[in-house]
This record gives structure tokens, C-alpha cells and sequence, in this order.
């Protein structure tokens, strides 16, 4: 086996058996380019390679679970009770898998959790097939896998230190975070045009087939055990969740980093004002044209911010990155607020996707490098409750603010907001713009 797929810590040197020429600082174009170093890593780019399928195929499923309820119950109200009854059970699970995750082998937990992801699609593969028409059904079977998933994704991130030295987290953030939000465009439009082709149920149907591949590539990784023995016979209880809380109150630059994420998602993100943006604002472009337009953007953003991140991802000064980052992200979202032009608001939601894809680059890393690896899980659990429940909060506050204010006063009230409680927090904890992996 490659000794590559053995490494045990985040701390390994940089060589790493790399070639020397591989070393080297890029020249020319490869300088702005997206880094790939990580996937020279063979254990890394098996992990990497199973979320190009993945990222697309679950985007299927987040299509067809919304566009079944609403055609049984031509209620938009239901579909948001969906989305409700998948979110407690991420939370959940996403907290305790992270102390599952720092207590087991991790390669272990990621095969079942995928194997458990994998077999819910092709339950909701049968039951649209058989016509069930259960409303019931489809929820349960949502909220049992978001609990698979919050259960995974602490342990999928948390392995990245193992398999990638320090000086290429921020390299291997990228790599992941831009296929990702590939899915989050390629995903829907594909979905779109499936539908009237082969019909809703199928797209299950592909969703589980491409989880096989995630399945498959997790059983070729190495094994992925606690560096430190857990307690025997004890499995990991909300003893351990709690103890993870503690480490990020002793622990600064984590805690900040975190703070620094709800500052943005929650202040900052204005997705629930896009439809009536849509329908006021830019209504002379064409109501659906302007409300597509406004949901693709920021993702459009961020995958063209991973595709060059070869310009920001070799930085050292990772707490430096992220408030860049993030205030980057208030003006971009402040200059959406005050644009007439629908134009103008794309370009500013794309600024600000790109500036959210160096945010979550260098968050990544700092929890992958600030923590230690029986901690990693535990912050990993954490960082997808906020990734989470940010954003849909984010949807309760704007949404308000908007039928009190106005939308544009709203979104870039929150832009202002952002800039000004992140540089708040910068100068007055000196911990995160210090920061260095």
C-alpha cells in the first residue's frame, strides 16, 4: 500500500513521497489555478473522486423529495414542513456523529452511514414507483437520511487531516468544497431535464446507484482509527458531545472561526428575498429568468472562486483568509441590495459565492489544524450544524426584515451588518487574524 494512505497525522512533512519537481512553487497559470497537490495522495483522491458522482446524484434527490410532496399536495407550505423535518435530525445526528466519529474507526462509520444513505434512496425509489403517494412516508424517509448524513459528514471531513499533510488542507478544502457546489448548479439543471425524460422516481433511482460508488471508493480507504484509545466498551454519548463544546470554549481561534460563519450565513444570506426580489425588482427581465438567475449565482460564484483557487489556497495566514473572507462577502452582498440592475446583482451574488468558497477553505482548515485528531470529529459534527442552521435562519431574519423594510434595505442592511460585526470581532480577538497553519 502507498505509505501516502498510511499517513496518521495532519502534521506530516511536505514531502510526503512527492517528487521534488512536484514540490516546486507553479509558474505561470498554475500559479492562479486550482491546487491539486492532495490528489496526488491515492487515499485523498479515492475520497475526492467518490463526491463528483455524489454531489450531483444527492442534488437529484433534493429536487424530487420537494417536487413529489408539492404534486401530492399542491401545497408550497408542505414543502417547507419537509425541509423542517430534515433539519432536527441533522442537527442532531450531525453532533453526535461527530463524537461517534472521534471514537471509531472512521473509514468503518463511513460505510455504514453511506450504505444507510444509499438504501434510504432506494426506498424512495420504491415507494414513488408503487405510486404510495404518502406524504408521511416521504418525510420520515427524509428525516432518516439526514440522520445518516449528519452522521457521515463529520466523519468524511475529519479524515482529510489523515490523509493530506497540513500545508495542503486549505488545497484539499477547495478541491472538495468546488466539486460540491458544482453539484449545487449541475445537480438542479440536470434534474430538470431528467424529469420529463425518464420520469421523477428514476432519480432516485440514480442518486442510489451513484451513492454504490461512494460506498465502493470509502471500502479502498485506508483505515482511519482514534489516535488515542477511547474508553473501552463506552460508545460515544452526549458526554462526548458536550466535551467537544468545551474544547471549543477553551479553544479561541476555533470558537471565533465559528462565530465568524454565523456572522455571514446569518446576517449576510439573503436567498429568501430572491423570489420577491424576483417578482419586484428585476421584474422587467422576466420574473422566472431573474429568480434563476438569483439562485445560481452565488454557487456559479463559488465554483469559479474553487477553479482558481491556486491564488488564495497557499496562504499560511488562515485566520487573516477568513475575515478577508467574510467582509468580502458583507460589500458583495450590500452591493446586491443596492443594485437596480439584475445584472449587476448577479455579479455582485457571484463575488460573494467566491468570497464564501475562500471563507469555507480556510474554516475548514483551521478546524482541521487547530483541532487535535480525537477532537476533529466533534468540530467537524458542529461546523455542519452551523453550515446547516445558519442559512435557515438567515431565512426567518431577512424574511422579516423584508416585509418590514423592504427586501433591497434588508439585504443590504445585512451586508452592512456583516462587514461591520466582522471587523468588530477581529479587532477585539486578535486570536484569529493571527492565526497561521
Amino acid at each position: 500500500m502507498d505509505t501516502s494512505e498510511n499517513s496518521t497525522s495532519s502534521g506530516a512533512g511536505p514531502d510526503d513521497g512527492i517528487p521534488k519537481a512536484a514540490r516546486t512553487r507553479p509558474r505561470g497559470w498554475r500559479r492562479w489555478a486550482m491546487d491539486t497537490r492532495p490528489l496526488r495522495r491515492p487515499a485523498y483522491r479515492r475520497l475526492w473522486s467518490s463526491t463528483i458522482v455524489t454531489a450531483v446524484g444527492s442534488q437529484l434527490t433534493a429536487v424530487a423529495v420537494p417536487k413529489q410532496i408539492y404534486d401530492i399536495t399542491g401545497s408550497s407550505a408542505w414543502v417547507g414542513y419537509a425541509s423542517l423535518a430534515g433539519l432536527l435530525p441533522l442537527m442532531v445526528f450531525a453532533l453526535w456523529g461527530g463524537a461517534v466519529a472521534d471514537s471509531m474507526d472512521r473509514r468503518t462509520l463511513m460505510l455504514i452511514t453511506n450504505t444507510g444513505i444509499a438504501v434510504t434512496s432506494l426506498l424512495f425509489w420504491v415507494q414513488a414507483v408503487t405510486g404510495l403517494d404518502s406524504v408521511a412516508v416521504l418525510m420520515v424517509l427524509l428525516a432518516l437520511q439526514q440522520a445518516f448524513f449528519g452522521l457521515n459528514s463529520p466523519a468524511r471531513n475529519a479524515s482529510i487531516a489523515r490523509l493530506v499533510p497540513a500545508g495542503e488542507l486549505a488545497a484539499a478544502n477547495a478541491l472538495g468544497s468546488t466539486v460540491m457546489q458544482t453539484g449545487l448548479v449541475a445537480g438542479p439543471l440536470l434534474a430538470g431535464a431528467l424529469i420529463p425524460v425518464v420520469g421523477l422516481a428514476e432519480l432516485y433511482l440514480i442518486d442510489a446507484l451513484a451513492l454504490c460508488v461512494t460506498v465502493w471508493a470509502v471500502a479502498r480507504l485506508p483505515s482511519l482509527p482514534p489516535l488515542t484509545t477511547p474508553a473501552a466498551g463506552r460508545l460515544a454519548g452526549w458526554r462526548e458531545v458536550a466535551a467537544g463544546f468545551r474544547y471549543i470554549s477553551l479553544h479561541k481561534v476555533l470558537l471565533l472561526s465559528f462565530l465568524a460563519d454565523i456572522i455571514a450565513m446569518v446576517l449576510g444570506m439573503p436567498r429568501a428575498l430572491f423570489p420577491q426580489l424576483a417578482a419586484e425588482t428585476y421584474a422587467p427581465y422576466g420574473e422566472g429568468l431573474a429568480l434563476g438567475l438569483l439562485f445560481a449565482a452565488i454557487p456559479v460564484g463559488a465554483v469559479l472562486g474553487g477553479l482558481f483557487s491556486g491564488t488564495f489556497s497557499r496562504a499560511r495566514r488562515h485566520g487573516l483568509m477568513v475575515i478577508v473572507a467574510v467582509v468580502g462577502w458583507g460589500v458583495a452582498v450590500t452591493g446586491f441590495g443596492l443594485s437596480t440592475s439584475l445584472w449587476w446583482a448577479v455579479a455582485f451574488l457571484a463575488v460573494a459565492g467566491a468570497a464564501d468558497m475562500v471563507s469555507m477553505v480556510f474554516r475548514g482548515a483551521i478546524l482541521l489544524s487547530a483541532a487535535t485528531d480525537e477532537m476533529r470529529g466533534r468540530m467537524q459534527g458542529v461546523f455542519t450544524v452551523v453550515v446547516a442552521g445558519g442559512p435557515r435562519l438567515a431565512d426567518v431574519l431577512h424574511g422579516t426584515a423584508g416585509s418590514a423594510f423592504g427586501p433591497r434595505a434588508a439585504v443590504a442592511g445585512g451586508g452592512l451588518l456583516v462587514v461591520t460585526a466582522t471587523l468588530l470581532l477581529a479587532m477585539a480577538t486578535p486570536a484569529l487574524r493571527r492565526y497561521r497553519v
